[in-house]
């Protein structure tokens, strides 16, 4: 019987909601496995790298399914679990390191989308790149370079026509608070798309919808996905409603996120997030290698729409295992 190491982020229970949900993704695929009659192995990844690799030489895997989405629960650390994959001889699931590294690190992520003729919206940071764009008008949306699941974003994320020194001093101030580098981007003031792939196909297409009053800021923010007692969580919907008028709409969403999964060299699964502006125009927001695979999260939804069940979800990526790109040591 072939064998496939689950590899996770570590958690304990200390750890904040977003860092717990791995485990619901460990148990998804497990059972997953389970029904295509592999046997598996949960094996936690930390900056004690030497435990990591003496579990995965006893276990001999014949492939491993990556799902670690932080190390120590910093996200700048997210390449290195491919790359000592890599370095140590065993094939994985999912995206390889130079597309994690590129696609987690959102300003590079937005540079390479800029440059291959992606509509992506205008950024800015603390250390302006050449692609930096900053004019002080619209709003202006203060996000983390290298983390995921909306840490750091909350209603005060926003600016409406700010000052470069106002703007600076919320960069600052949520560096400071999140020990990790933060940008601003354009805020598109439009309708928000994830578009979920499977080994290169696009899934049906929801739309985030936001039942909420006048004033409060249509985003997805970290109450919205985690906190299951507020207001933002329970009136953030996805909707997979498609009516006729957006048809040429999915049709360009689903072009662009194709297009993204060439540029990136994804492998597996991903995830592409989008927003429509006034003119009904889509911009990239972020692209998402190896996004989250819990039952309760949007791939597994796109998964049901389509009629897909998770185990087929995982069997489909196994074969497109990446090969180690060096000798084992």
């Amino acid at each position: 019987m072939k064998k496939v190491a689950i590899l996770h982020n570590a958690v304990t229970q200390a750890s904040s909601p977003d860092e717990r949900d791995v485990l619901d993704q460990v148990t998804a695929v497990s059972q997953a496995l389970t029904v295509l009659g592999v046997e598996s192995l949960a094996i936690p990844f930390s900056l004690a790298v030497s435990k990591t690799r003496s579990a995965l030489k006893r276990a001999a895997p014949s492939s491993v399914f990556n799902l670690v989405e932080s190390v120590d629960g910093d996200g700048r650390l997210l390449p290195l679990a491919p790359a000592l994959l890599d370095s140590w001889g065993f094939p994985y699931t999912g995206s390889s390191r130079e597309a994690l590294f590129l696609t987690t690190q959102k300003i590079l992520a937005k540079s390479w989308l800029r440059k291959n003729g992606i509509p992506t919206p205008d950024w800015t940071s603390l250390s302006p790149g050449p692609l930096d764009s900053f004019d002080g008008s619209d709003r202006w949306i203060v996000k983390a370079v290298w983390e995921h699941a909306s840490i750091g974003l909350d209603d005060g994320s926003l600016l409406k026509d700010p000052k470069r020194e106002d703007l600076d001093a919320l960069l600052r101030l949520k560096e400071e608070r999140f020990k990790t580098p933060f940008f601003a981007e354009r805020f598109v003031q439009g309708r928000e798309f994830n578009v979920s792939l499977l080994c290169g196909e696009v899934l049906p297409i929801p739309e985030m919808v936001f039942r909420f009053p006048e004033g409060m800021a249509r985003i997805v923010d970290y109450r919205a996905k985690w906190d299951e007692g507020s207001f933002a969580y329970k009136n953030t919907e996805r909707s997979f409603a498609s009516p006729p008028q957006d048809r040429t709409l999915k049709e360009e969403i689903s072009r662009l996120a194709r297009l993204c999964w060439e540029i990136f060299g994804l492998k597996g699964y991903a995830r592409v997030d989008f927003r429509t502006d006034q003119d009904g125009r889509p911009w990239v927001l972020e692209v998402n290698a190896n996004p989250c695979l819990s039952p309760d999260g949007g791939f597994a939804a796109a998964l049901k729409e389509a009629g897909i069940p998770f185990f087929e979800a995982v069997r489909r990526i196994l074969p497109d295992a990446l090969p180690p790109k060096e000798p084992s040591r």
